[in-house]
């Protein structure tokens, strides 16, 4: 299991904040997601054999959100 975290821009609203767990915790390969509002982070923990961190950064875009930075460990 890995741990990618994920630098957004500002989140302006709390339903930000299920829109984006909802979204990620339905992909496949994802174990676990936690939003952090007052610091824009998006924190999951995916099954790198099903997922890559490219895949995960793609879809927080998709939902209309910029990344503007990722680490993974």
């Amino acid at each position: 299991m890995a741990k990618a975290v994920f630098q957004l821009e500002p989140l302006t609203c709390p339903s930000c904040i299920k829109k984006i767990e909802t979204t990620l915790t339905k992909t496949t390969g994802v174990d676990l997601v936690k939003v952090l509002f007052q610091s824009s982070k998006v924190k999951v923990d995916f099954n790198e054999a099903q997922l890559t961190p490219q895949q995960i950064e793609t879809t927080i875009t998709k939902l209309g959100y910029s990344v503007l930075s990722a680490k993974v460990s």
